[in-house]
């Protein structure tokens, strides 16, 4: 995998220095500039047709003019910034006991068989179950403040994680784990030394997964029992028909969770060299 990506860093070295200067723009911000383009004519289409032409009642689908000036009037009324505080303390601490429980907890189940054998059929149960069928369980347990919320979060948001750590334990190279016993190594120098650096993209791969259920642990929350937050706003909006304000929410979810993976992305890539190989990177 690695031969493969400096053989690809290679040619794009090549062509460009061969190239003009304007390619060169171009070879160098291919990505951004096809996805910035890509946006910028989808947002227009949307303006023609939800704003300019009124072919589709803005009240069904807005346009993108509409939901800027909504967004605007909420940040300049200041009205926004408590529900931004609320959905952003319950995805934060959903979030970090999320985890705080299922690395340790992952690496547990994965390292030592036992624990698998005792601990997996509950895992893999719990994984299957839809969340949203314990909320009303979660509500009655932890009421209709901000722990309920916290809970939802932490229920989406944990088992992708879990799981992800515990097959990345499981799928420690065998020939690396035989060949530090061969010299003597004690369990613990094996675990620190070759278990937890195969481990850790799995773990972030999890963690990126487990971002996206909590975002969506956020909204069916605030869905059911909330007097604040994104998803009280969203509810209230789209009970009333203004669909501009519905798309102020659904975009700080969105904008939340693409900030979040590209930050988490960013910092798996410097882990992709303990990655173990496999035959789809071939």
């Amino acid at each position: 995998m690695a031969d493969q990506n400096e053989s690809a860093e290679l040619l794009l070295d090549v062509k460009v220095a061969e190239a003009s200067r304007l390619y060169k723009l171009y070879l160098n911000q291919e990505k951004k500039i096809l996805g910035g383009v890509a946006v910028a004519v989808f947002l227009i289409i949307w303006e023609l047709v939800g704003n300019t032409f009124q072919w589709i009642n803005p009240m069904f689908m807005s346009a993108p003019s509409l939901i800027w000036n909504a967004a605007v009037q909420l940040f300049s009324s200041g009205e926004i910034f408590n529900d931004l505080y609320i959905s952003g303390t319950e995805l934060f601490w959903g979030y970090f006991l999320s985890a705080a429980v299922a690395i340790p907890f992952g690496i547990m189940i994965g390292w030592y068989k036992r624990a698998s054998y005792i601990f997996d059929p509950f895992v893999n149960a719990m994984n299957a179950t839809p969340r949203v069928a314990l909320l009303p369980l979660v509500i009655i347990w932890l009421g209709i403040g901000i722990l309920s919320k916290v809970g939802i979060i932490f229920l989406g948001s944990v088992f992708p994680m879990l799981i992800n750590t515990r097959d990345g334990v499981k799928t420690t190279p065998a020939n690396l784990l035989c060949a530090a016993r061969s010299f003597g190594a004690s369990e613990w120098m094996i675990f620190k030394t070759v278990v937890l650096p195969s481990t850790i993209p799995f773990i972030l791969t999890g963690l990126r997964l487990g971002l996206g259920r909590g975002i969506v642990g956020v909204m069916v929350g605030e869905l059911y029992a909330a007097t604040a937050g994104i998803g009280f706003m969203i509810t209230v909006a789209g009970a009333t028909f203004q669909t501009d304000k519905v798309f102020v929410g659904v975009l700080i979810f969105a904008l939340t969770g693409m900030i979040g993976m590209e930050l988490l992305t960013k910092v798996e890539r410097r882990f992709d060299k303990w990655r173990p190989a496999v035959g789809s990177a071939e």
